[in-house]
């Protein structure tokens, strides 16, 4: 059986903790001094936060029970012409894991995974998912950070400074 994975990387681990632990009705299964997660069955999601990135949704992903099942996913990610990167017996999460990566159409990676044991760090993956389809390349979870994007430079139109946005009353168009 599947079970959907959310990993959320948060600023403050301890207040974070707390506050999912009440949203779930549920203490964290794994707790580390850098990472924690929820095996739920009610949602059926594997949840974990950690403190490795910036604040926000790190990745989404799907796990699996079995090397067939990771195989047959990886397949139809695959056959659907998706840019995937396959990662075996590597340390990611404090978990030991077989992956496949891939970026969606909007940019958002996903993981499809099959845990078979766990680990004392919390990893050394070195996916870098970076799919044409990506409008945000990282690296995965475990893996370095990648380089921050270049700045972005805004130009004002005099008018917009001297008599606000033009496009409205609510701000930016």
């Amino acid at each position: 059986m599947k079970r959907m994975h959310l990993h959320v990387s948060v600023p403050d681990l301890d207040q974070s903790i707390r506050f999912y632990a009440t949203l779930f009705g549920a203490e964290p299964s794994v707790v580390k001094d850098d990472y924690a997660k929820w095996m739920l069955d009610d949602p059926r999601v594997n949840f974990a936060i950690s403190t490795h990135r910036d604040a926000g949704l790190d990745h989404v992903g799907i796990q699996v029970d079995s090397a067939d099942e990771l195989s047959e996913l990886a397949a139809r990610l695959k056959a659907a012409g998706a840019e995937t990167f396959d990662e075996a017996a590597t340390t990611c999460c404090y978990a030991r894991s077989d992956k496949t990566w891939v970026g969606d159409p909007a940019g958002l990676r996903w993981e499809t995974f099959y845990t078979f044991g766990e680990a004392t760090t919390y990893g050394t993956s070195e996916a870098a998912i970076a799919p044409e389809a990506s409008t945000r390349p990282q690296a995965a979870c475990c893996g370095p950070a990648a380089a921050p994007p270049a700045p972005r430079i805004e130009i004002a139109l005099m008018a917009d400074v001297v008599a606000g946005p033009s496009c409205g009353t609510g701000g930016c168009c």
